[in-house]
């Protein structure tokens, strides 16, 4: 019986090593198969790797530079270089440099050129500053009637009062009935149109 067991072992053991060595000549075949596909991923994943990194190391310069600029001309709004260099860098944060600016010069003409800014807030507010000074209910009418207009409701009640001066009531009434019940202008809107419009 010892040397059935010695032989039983024996067979399982060549079988594994056989086993063994068959996935081993599979995995080599796989491999001489693929080389070239697998060096290229690895290869493509280390550019990719690096390109993100200098992306990255690229970018926090810019914002570096950015900030460093906007610091500049916070101490001389003069600095044409600082200027120059914040246009180049992030327009749009020279877009929000040169509203603040025109806001506090009342620059309209400025005003006009900003109406067209990729900035998020910029465009938005520049078209409300000039309907704003413009003193024209139309203007202000039609900025109200822009969607997502950050200033809608204060237009609208804006456009109210102009239209109370020039004694069109019902205009008015409509305008002020535009502007919805959460607002925060809502309690004018109700003001003006017990007290002003009726």
């Amino acid at each position: 019986m010892s040397i059935k067991n010695n032989i039983d072992m024996v067979r399982e053991e060549l079988n594994s090593e056989e086993k063994f060595f068959e996935k081993a000549v599979i995995t080599e075949k796989f491999v001489k198969k693929y080389k070239n596909v697998m060096i290229a991923s690895v290869v493509v994943l280390v550019v990719f790797v690096g390109a993100n990194i200098a992306y990255d190391i690229n970018k926090q310069g810019q914002i570096t530079d950015a900030n460093e600029a906007l610091a500049t001309l916070s101490k001389d709004a003069k600095n044409s270089e600082a200027l120059l260099t914040l246009k180049s860098i992030s327009p749009n944060l020279y877009d929000v440099w040169t509203y603040s600016n025109a806001i506090a010069k009342k620059d309209l003409e400025t005003m006009k050129e900003l109406k067209k800014s990729s900035a998020v807030l910029v465009g938005d507010l520049a078209t409300y500053e000039l309907a704003q000074e413009s003193k024209d209910a139309a203007s202000l009418d039609s900025y109200a009637s822009k969607q997502n207009a950050v200033y809608r409701d204060l237009a609208l009640v804006q456009s109210a009062i102009i239209l109370m001066h020039n004694s069109e009531l019902e205009k008015a009434h409509e305008k002020l009935s535009q502007i919805s019940p959460q607002s925060s202008l809502n309690k004018i809107a109700q003001a003006l149109l017990h007290y002003g419009v009726k």
